[in-house]
C-alpha cells in the first residue's frame, strides 16, 4: 500500500508540474497564430486609421488591454516609458497683398530657432493659400517635423466686413477677431508678417505663466522715449500708458479675452470682446490713424490691469535706433524679436534691418548656421555703420549664436 501511495503522490506532482508548464507555454504563444510563434510583449498603441478594418492591430485584446493599463499606471506614477511631449505653442500671422515671402521668412525664423513644437495659424487671402502650402511643403522633412499649420481665409463679421477690411492696411484688423475665430485655442502669439525671431518663440511663450489673475495679453510699448513718441504727441484718442503700445507682437490668453467684461467709455457696464469692437470703431473711426492698434490702445487704456508690458527687446523697431539707441533692454541683452515696420526689409533706408532679413531668407536649411548665417550677417552689418541703427549692429547678433544651436537639431546625418 505504501508503494501505491508513493506512486499516486508522484503522479499527482507530475501532473501539476506538467499543467503549469503547458499553461506558461500558452501564455507565451499567440493564440490566433496557430500557437507556434513568439508573441511581442510591447504591443504598440494603434493610431487612427482610414479605410478597411485594421489588419495590423494587436491580436490578443486581453493582453493588449493589460499592456495599456500598465503603461497608464507607470505614467501616473511618474515612470512612463516615454515622457509626454509638451503641448505646442500657437503662432498666428496675417498675410495679404505682397506679403507671401515676408511671411514665409518670419515663419522660417520661428521654426529655425524654436525648441518646442509650433502650431501655425496663417490667415491669408484665398489667392495666397496654394503658394503657402507649396512653399511649406518644399521645406525638408526634418524642418517640417517641427511644426503643423493651418491656412485660413480672411474673415470678418459679415455685417461690417468691408469696413473692417479697409481699416489701416488690408486685413490688418484680422488680429482683433482671433479670440472669436480660434475658439478652441487657449493662447496664441500673434505677430505681424514683418517680424523676425532672433530668439526661440519659447522664451516669449514663457510670459504666459507670468500673467497675474487679471492679465490677458502682453505687448511692448510703442516707444521708450516720450520726446520722440507718437501717441503722447499726436493721438486724438485714449492710449495705454505714457507712450502707447505696439501691437506687432501680441501674446494673448484668448480664453480670458473671451470671458472678460471690459470697461469702456461708451457704457457703464462691461462689454465682452465681441461686443466691444464695433462700437469702438464707430466712436473713434474719424480719430484713429493706426487702425486696429489704436483700438487696442483704447481698450487697454480703460483696462490697464489686463495688460502685461514686456521689454522692447521683444519688439525692436527702427524707432529704437533711428535717432540713437533708446531700447535699454536690447542694449543689455541684445535684440530678441526684430520688427521691420515701414517696409525697411525691402528698401535701403535701414540697411541693418534689411541685412538681418536677407540673411535669414537666404539661409539654406541644413547648412552650417555659423558659416552660412552668422558670419555673412556680421559682415553685412559692418557695412551699415554709417546709419544710427547700423552703429548698434552688435545688438542684432548679441545672443543670436545661442539661438543657432537649435537650427540643425534632428537634421539628417552627414549634413
Amino acid at each position: 500500500m505504501r508503494r501505491y501511495g508513493r506512486a499516486l503522490t508522484l503522479c499527482t506532482v507530475f501532473a501539476v508540474v506538467s499543467g503549469l508548464y503547458v499553461y506558461n507555454k500558452l501564455l507565451d504563444t499567440d493564440p490566433s497564430g496557430g500557437g507556434t510563434g513568439p508573441r511581442s510583449r510591447l504591443v504598440p498603441v494603434p493610431g487612427p486609421r482610414r479605410g478597411a478594418a485594421d489588419q495590423t492591430g494587436p491580436r490578443n485584446l486581453h493582453w493588449y488591454s493589460l499592456y495599456v493599463m500598465r503603461q497608464r499606471g507607470q505614467a501616473e506614477a511618474g515612470g512612463s516609458v516615454q515622457s509626454r511631449p509638451k503641448p505646442p505653442m500657437h503662432l498666428a500671422v496675417v498675410a495679404c497683398g505682397e506679403r507671401l515671402e515676408e511671411t514665409l521668412t518670419m515663419i522660417k525664423s520661428a521654426v529655425l530657432f524654436s525648441i518646442r513644437q509650433l502650431e501655425l495659424h496663417i490667415f491669408a487671402e484665398d489667392q495666397l493659400h496654394t503658394s503657402f502650402m507649396e512653399a511649406l511643403a518644399s521645406w525638408p522633412g526634418f524642418i517640417r517635423s517641427r511644426f503643423k499649420y493651418t491656412v485660413y481665409s480672411i474673415s470678418f463679421p459679415s455685417d461690417n466686413a468691408a469696413e473692417w477690411k479697409k481699416l489701416f492696411k488690408p486685413c490688418a484688423s484680422q488680429r482683433l477677431f482671433l479670440p472669436l475665430i480660434l475658439k478652441d485655442i487657449d493662447s496664441v502669439v500673434y505677430v505681424d508678417s514683418d517680424i523676425l525671431f532672433l530668439q526661440p518663440v519659447d522664451r516669449l511663450w514663457a510670459f504666459l505663466p507670468r500673467f497675474n489673475s487679471s492679465q490677458l495679453a502682453a505687448m511692448a510699448p510703442e516707444h521708450e522715449e516720450p520726446r520722440i513718441a507718437w501717441y503722447n504727441r499726436f493721438a486724438r484718442h485714449p492710449y495705454y500708458g505714457r507712450t502707447g503700445i505696439n501691437s506687432g507682437v501680441m501674446l494673448m490668453n484668448m480664453t480670458r479675452m473671451r470671458n472678460t467684461f471690459f470697461k469702456n467709455d461708451m457704457t457703464s457696464v462691461g462689454l465682452r470682446w465681441e461686443e466691444l469692437l464695433m462700437p469702438l470703431l464707430q466712436k473713434y473711426k474719424l480719430n484713429i490713424t493706426w487702425g486696429d492698434q489704436d483700438l487696442l490702445n483704447i481698450i487697454f487704456h480703460h483696462n490697464p490691469e489686463t495688460l502685461l508690458e514686456f521689454p522692447c527687446k521683444w519688439n525692436y523697431r527702427p524707432d529704437h535706433c533711428i535717432y540713437g539707441s533708446n531700447c535699454a533692454s536690447a542694449e543689455e541683452d541684445g535684440v530678441y524679436v526684430l520688427h521691420g515696420n515701414r517696409g525697411v526689409y525691402h528698401d535701403h533706408k535701414q540697411p541693418a534691418f534689411r541685412a538681418v532679413y536677407e540673411a535669414i531668407r537666404k539661409f539654406p536649411f541644413g547648412a552650417d548656421p555659423v558659416t552660412s548665417l552668422l558670419d555673412p550677417l556680421e559682415e553685412e552689418l559692418l557695412k551699415t555703420t554709417h546709419t544710427y541703427c547700423g552703429k548698434s549692429y552688435a545688438l542684432f547678433t548679441k545672443t543670436l549664436a545661442q539661438s543657432l544651436a537649435n537650427i540643425n537639431r534632428k537634421a539628417p546625418r552627414g549634413r
